[in-house]
């Protein structure tokens, strides 16, 4: 008999529907502080479907992906559990949602350029982030060296749309398979 989508998971249950063993779901305890089991007495573990979901996001990372532990920690600390989530499961949508909301968050957070800024860009055209206009940008602009300045939020935008594309295509060639 099948459980309600909504029913809480053994930690048996997950790791048979996860394919991963029981003793690498404790080891995530501990490593990720966002799962967080509810433990009965004996402390027998009880997975909600959050967490379930979670587990998935993290487990496509870490084995999919070829993310570490410390990456994908980085991850969940700067963009939340449902991005990790939404990762696992391939939602591009959702992920593309939280990615402009972490953006709107950053432009409102981010000072206005100064005047001399604005002198600078006078003749050169401004690259804004577009999925037809991917990848191309001004002739100056070039690979940037690990040691240089922060991208600017332009390229920092075309970047996370070059991850969106990357994702989207995955999804396709999972879904041929």
């Amino acid at each position: 008999m099948d459980k309600s989508p909504d029913a809480f998971r053994t930690i048996s249950e997950v790791a048979e529907e996860l394919d991963l063993p029981q003793h690498v779901l404790r080891f995530w305890e501990t490593r990720f502080s966002q799962i967080k089991p509810m433990k009965r007495g004996g402390g027998r573990r009880y997975y909600r479907p959050q967490d379930v979901d979670l587990i998935k996001g993290i487990r496509h990372m870490l084995y999919d992906q070829g993310y570490t532990i410390k990456g994908v920690q980085k991850l969940l600390r700067e963009n939340g559990n449902q991005f990790v989530i939404a990762v696992g499961s391939g939602d591009v949508a959702a992920i593309e949602a939280i990615a402009q909301r972490k953006q709107q968050e950053a432009a409102r957070a981010a000072p206005e350029p100064a005047a001399a800024d604005d002198e600078m860009l006078v003749g050169k055209p401004r690259v804004k982030p577009n999925r037809r206009f991917f990848g191309l940008g001004r002739e100056e602009d070039g690979p940037v060296a690990a040691d240089a300045a922060p991208l600017s939020r332009d390229n920092r935008a075309l970047l996370q749309e070059a991850l969106f594309d990357l994702l989207e295509c995955k999804r396709l060639l999972d879904q041929v398979r």
